[in-house]
């Protein structure tokens, strides 16, 4: 009989060294561009809709504001990114591309190719990870 607390036997410790790995997998890939990998999530959605609030990147992301801030100052530093409080509401405060962070999606352009020939991997096989996650995430 199989032991069910044996480490060989668990699904989240793959899923927990994988995550490390890809995250690793990124990260020269990421160093040209200066970012690490939340500040690439943060790219990758403002790429998407060019200004959010940090709730809604908070939201998108799955963290929190006291990750988001810090995060969000070090990319104001670097000119990627402007972070202005609403006028109508000073609780609010909006996250917008500057034009370096915009032209840094030009090259951002080739890390998902990148990304998926160093972890040695076709696209269908990537498309069926996503998706099973994605499945797992929704319950």
């Amino acid at each position: 009989m199989k032991d069910s607390l044996h480490l060989s036997e668990q699904v989240c410790f793959p899923v927990y060294v994988l995550a490390k790995e890809i995250i690793n997998q990124y990260r020269p890939l990421l160093e040209e561009l200066e970012l690490t990998y939340p500040q690439y999530l943060v790219m990758l959605v403002l790429w998407e809709h060019e200004e959010q609030t940090v709730n809604q990147l908070g939201e998108k992301l799955k963290l929190d504001s006291g990750t988001l801030t810090p995060l969000l100052k070090r990319m104001e530093v670097k000119e990627f990114v402007t972070r202005n409080r609403s006028k109508i509401d000073e609780r609010l405060v909006h996250i917008a591309l500057t034009q370096k962070g915009k032209a840094l999606k030009e090259k951002a352009t080739c890390i998902p190719t990148q990304l998926m020939e160093s972890m040695n991997l076709s696209s269908d096989d990537l498309l069926n990870l996503k998706n099973i996650i994605t499945k797992i995430l929704k319950k």
